[in-house]
C-alpha cells in the first residue's frame, strides 16, 4: 500500500496510534480527576494507578529495544 510494507505501517501503527491512545486516556484520566473534584492528592493517585498499566506498555517497548527481542 503505496510503497509501505506491513511491517512498517504495523510498526507506524504501534508507534504513533498506540501513543495517541495514551495520549487520549490520559485526557480522559485528567477530566475524571476534575469531574470528580479529587484534589490533588486524589489526581496524583489517579495518574498514578490508571497510568501505571501505560507506564508498563512503555516499559516493555524499551525493554524489547535494549535487548533486542
Amino acid at each position: 500500500m503505496f510503497g509501505f510494507t506491513e511491517q512498517q505501517i504495523s510498526t507506524f501503527g504501534m508507534t504513533f496510534g498506540i501513543g495517541g491512545f495514551m495520549l487520549y486516556m490520559l485526557f480522559i484520566v485528567w477530566k475524571l480527576a476534575r469531574d470528580s473534584r479529587a484534589g490533588k492528592v486524589g489526581t496524583i493517585v489517579l495518574f498514578f494507578v490508571l497510568g501505571f498499566g501505560m507506564l508498563g506498555f512503555v516499559a516493555k517497548s524499551i525493554i524489547q529495544r535494549v535487548l533486542d527481542i
